[in-house]
Formats: structure tokens, C-alpha cells, sequence
């Protein structure tokens, strides 16, 4: 078999309509669009939310609901088992998880979550805390402080 042998499976390559070529074409005349109307004009379909006229359903319902986006606190969140691969520290504050590079930005604080194991006592003081993080901390022998005016969620 040689390159110039390949052709492809048969079926698989189509010539596209050519509309409005004479009426030995089959598609003559009127291009295979009908007679009259919106759809056989040119820019004749308006895009799916269209309603021919009558106000679309978008307008029709009532815009309602609320974003606090302005005003949202975005934490860091870290799990136990990260802050538990730390070595040589008894206290840990996010400037130390800073420097050793845990994290990346401070954004509005750092929460604490639950996930994973925690072996050694240890002062962790952070923005928020989860309730099984606390519980876990205490366990361990360790303290939970929180930093600022958050609450333990």
C-alpha cells in the first residue's frame, strides 16, 4: 500500500449545500428556506431565547436574592495533619506559617479545619477554628486561640 492509495472510509467526506444555484440544483429558488417569513430572511434566526416578539422569560421574572461579595471574609484554610508535619515549634501563628511557606497570602485570616491527626501538644492561634479542630487540639494537650474579633465556628 502506498500513500497515494489512502482515500478516506467512505461516506466520512461531504461537499457542503450549495444553496441558491439554479433550480437544477434542487436547491433553487427559494435556497431550501420556504416562502416568506422570518426564517427565510437573511439573520433569520434571533438565538435561543427569542420568543418572537413577547418578552423573553428572562425579563419576565423577578430579579431577586442577595450577594454579600463586598463584605465576604475569605479565610486560608488549613487542615490539623499540615500544621502537624511542622517541626521544632511549639506555637504556631500565621507569621510562622508564612515563613515556613504553609501558606501563601494571609487574605482576612486563617481557619483551622479538622482533618487528620495531631500528636503533639501544641498553642495554635489562628482567625477561626472548626469544632472537631478544637476538640482535637484540646486532645492532644495543645490550645486553640483565636486571633481578632472571629468566633469558633
Amino acid at each position: 500500500m502506498k500513500i497515494e492509495d489512502l482515500k478516506p472510509a467512505k461516506g466520512s467526506k461531504k461537499c457542503a449545500k450549495r444553496v441558491g444555484r439554479g433550480r437544477g440544483s434542487g436547491w433553487g429558488k427559494t435556497s431550501a428556506k420556504g416562502h416568506k417569513g422570518q426564517k427565510a430572511r437573511s439573520g433569520g434566526t434571533k438565538g435561543p431565547s427569542f420568543e418572537g416578539g413577547q418578552t423573553p422569560l428572562q425579563r419576565r421574572l423577578p430579579k431577586r436574592g442577595f450577594k454579600n461579595a463586598p463584605f465576604k471574609k475569605e479565610f486560608v484554610v488549613l487542615n490539623i495533619d499540615d500544621i502537624a508535619k511542622l517541626e521544632d515549634i511549639d506555637t504556631v501563628t500565621p507569621e510562622i506559617l508564612l515563613q515556613k511557606r504553609v501558606i501563601k497570602k494571609l487574605k482576612d485570616g486563617v481557619k483551622i479545619l479538622g482533618t487528620g491527626q495531631i500528636s503533639k501538644p501544641l498553642t495554635i492561634k489562628a482567625h477561626a477554628f472548626s469544632s472537631p479542630a478544637v476538640l482535637k487540639i484540646k486532645a492532644a494537650g495543645g490550645k486553640a486561640e483565636i486571633i481578632g474579633n472571629h468566633e469558633i465556628s
